[in-house]
């Protein structure tokens, strides 16, 4: 069978998403406070065959720029608001028959048998439809939020994160397959030989009991990540079943991809068990001028401060220090900066001005905006996929539902055309979905 593109609908339960326009967009109907907002998005992408609808998540209000929220909450940054997107989760299931439902849940501030017993009931909810994306989370206004004395540095993080996955496996694990018997007849629940206990005692962990929830349909929800430092990418090519990664050309996408898959392997897995998901922003017009003339109307709503704010709160720096004309590199080269986020400004061009990475930021947070026909956005999907740079795409909405609506209507088809993309759903789990296989149950340890 000829290898088949993925697509993922992105999301925050608030009033932005990588745009930060998306609220104030004469073409955004609704606001993020209704359930209608997030089923017509839902019903819209299902109705397209994408294979899962993600919302990402952060927990705080973030402060990193000056020290003030004002800001951020007065004109909308990415942080100022956001519902709990598992309950959303949860509504939407019952408007949807086959899209896969993700969402964020972070390892430093919820335990293991949290996110595992969340997880696994909406998984039998919607009969195999979840999926987990696991983040560490980064800033301090998280912390003081949860009481943290400190924020764990970045690979602590994510070495607590290995266990805290490994001990929900376990807790996913403790009910074998055929354990529910639910025998009305005989009085009979369940055979308590095939529930087994955890008993684990690890570094940062101790956990006893099994889950009260059995094996769900795909067995644990599919598992997200996004990390994409050293460390991050190891614990993806660990745990994780798609990774989300953000890419400006094809070489940037390609090496990544190709970095990845070896990773995998390394890890003792089969590289195709691991997708790469990069995320686009698609401008569609009739022609590529009035695309070009969306894509610029939409930017124009971008505020800049806000780009700034999101960039700060994503590396936790204050960044209200320098001026708006300052090069990255003369930021990243300021003995106030601290190493991780030196590397992660001079990642987007040592020449670049803050005040231009804001605007970047603002209006996309530097997710690549494409810019033309239906036809022609379906040619550069393509170009991409059939490169090697993805196994598939995020797709990041300028304005709600409509962004969704265009996509579905004028790229689509042009995709399943060009034989890369389904013409129906083959599959009713998200596993299916993305031709991934149910992982194998693990006896207690």
């Amino acid at each position: 069978m000829t290898r088949q593109m993925h697509l993922s609908a992105f999301l925050l339960a608030g009033p932005v998403v990588h745009s930060h326009a998306v609220w104030r967009h004469p073409e955004t109907h609704g606001h993020y406070l209704e359930p209608e907002y997030y089923a017509r998005v839902a019903e819209t992408v299902e109705a397209g065959l994408f294979d899962f609808l993600f919302f990402a998540d952060r927990l705080a209000v973030g402060d990193q720029m000056g020290g003030s929220r004002d800001t951020a909450l007065r004109h909308g940054a990415q942080d100022a608001t956001r519902l709990d997107p598992l309950p959303v989760l949860s509504y939407l299931v019952g408007e949807t028959r086959r899209l896969g439902l993700g969402a964020t849940r972070s390892t430093t501030y919820y335990e293991p048998a949290h996110v595992a017993r969340a997880f696994a009931t909406l998984d039998h909810l919607s009969r195999g439809r979840a999926a987990w994306n696991i983040v560490t989370s980064m800033n301090d206004s998280e912390r003081r939020l949860f009481r943290h004395e400190r924020h764990l540095d970045h690979d602590l993080r994510y070495d607590r994160a290995d266990e805290f996955v490994d001990v929900a496996c376990q807790l996913w694990d403790s009910w074998a397959p055929a354990a529910l018997k639910l025998d009305r007849e005989a009085g009979v629940l369940a055979d308590p030989d095939a529930v087994r206990a955890v008993d684990h005692q690890g570094e940062w962990f101790r956990v006893e009991g099994p889950l009260n929830i059995p094996r769900s349909p795909q067995g644990r929800p599919v598992l997200i990540q996004a990390g994409s430092s050293g460390r991050g990418r190891r614990f993806g090519a660990r745990w994780a079943e798609a990774i989300f990664t953000i890419h400006a050309d094809i070489p940037a996408a390609r090496a990544f991809r190709q970095d990845v898959r070896r990773l995998v392997v390394e890890q003792g897995r089969a590289p195709d068990t691991c997708k790469v998901l990069t995320a686009v922003m698609p401008f569609i017009g009739g022609s590529e001028a009035e695309a070009r003339a969306k894509r610029d109307h939409h930017n124009a709503l971008a505020r800049p401060e806000l780009g700034l704010i999101t960039l700060a709160s994503q590396i936790n720096f204050d960044l209200s220090g320098f001026t708006l004309d300052t090069r990255l590199e003369t930021v990243a080269r300021d003995p106030r900066t601290p190493v991780a986020a030196a590397e992660k400004l001079l990642y987007q061009g040592a020449q670049v001005t803050l005040r231009e990475l804001g605007e970047r930021f603002a209006s996309s947070v530097r997710v690549p905006q494409l810019v033309g026909t239906g036809e022609q956005i379906a040619e550069t999907l393509t170009q991409w996929f059939e490169a090697g740079a993805c196994d598939g795409f995020v797709i990041s909405p300028g304005y709600l539902p409509g962004s969704f609506d265009e996509f579905v209507e004028s790229v689509v088809p042009h995709l399943q055309r060009r034989g890369v993309f389904r013409s129906a759903y083959t599959g009713s789990t998200l596993r299916e979905h993305l031709g991934l296989i149910e992982p194998a149950h693990r006896e207690r340890r």
